[in-house]
C-alpha cells in the first residue's frame, strides 16, 4: 500500500484543492446542457457528478469538520442514515438532486465550494492534522477526509466526466 500525500502547509492544502478544482470546472463549463444532463451507463450525468460533489463538501463541513450528526448535516432523518454506509448515503442524495437544474446545480456547487475554502484558510492547520476521530486506533487525522472530500473526489469525478464525454 503506498502512502498518500499530505500537504506540508496549509497554503500547499489550499494550491492543490484549487488546482484540482480549476480543472473540474474548466471541463464542466465546455459541456453543453444535453451532455452535462445525460446519463452514462451507470445513470449519473456530469449534473449528478458535480451535485454529488456539493453535497460531499457539505458533509465535510458540516460533519467531520463541524462534528455535526451526519443525519442533521444531510438533511434526513436517522431512520434514512441509520449507519455510515456510501451504498445507503450516496443513493439518498442522488435521488434528492436528480431533477434540479443545472444552474441550481452549478450555483449550489460554487457557493458551497466557497464556504470551504473560507472555512479551510479560517481553520488552524495543526487542527486538520490531528485525528478526526477520537477513538480511532490508527488516529488518521482530519486532513484525509479534506483531502478525499477535495482534491481526490474533484479529480475522481472530473475524470468519469472526462471519461464519459470521450466515450460518446
Amino acid at each position: 500500500m503506498t502512502e498518500q500525500w499530505t500537504p506540508k502547509s496549509k497554503t500547499e492544502l489550499l494550491s492543490s484543492i484549487e488546482t484540482e478544482w480549476n480543472l473540474l470546472i474548466q471541463d464542466v463549463e465546455k459541456l453543453s446542457d444535453a451532455q452535462i444532463t445525460t446519463p452514462d451507463s451507470g445513470g449519473w450525468s456530469a449534473k449528478d457528478n458535480l451535485a454529488h460533489l456539493a453535497e460531499w463538501i457539505n458533509i465535510l463541513m458540516g460533519y467531520h469538520m463541524d462534528k455535526r450528526p451526519a443525519h442533521e448535516v444531510m438533511g434526513v432523518t436517522q431512520e434514512e442514515l441509520k449507519e455510515w454506509n456510501i451504498d445507503v448515503i450516496n443513493p439518498l442524495l442522488f435521488e434528492r438532486n436528480r431533477q434540479r437544474s443545472r444552474k441550481d446545480v452549478m450555483d449550489n456547487l460554487q457557493n458551497i465550494y466557497k464556504q470551504l475554502i473560507i472555512k479551510l484558510e479560517s481553520a488552524p492547520f495543526e487542527d486538520l492534522l490531528k485525528p478526526r476521530h477520537a477513538d480511532d486506533p490508527e488516529k488518521r487525522p482530519l486532513m484525509l477526509w479534506v483531502l478525499g472530500d477535495t482534491t481526490e473526489h474533484f479529480k475522481e469525478h472530473r475524470e468519469t466526466i472526462e471519461r464519459e464525454m470521450k466515450a460518446k
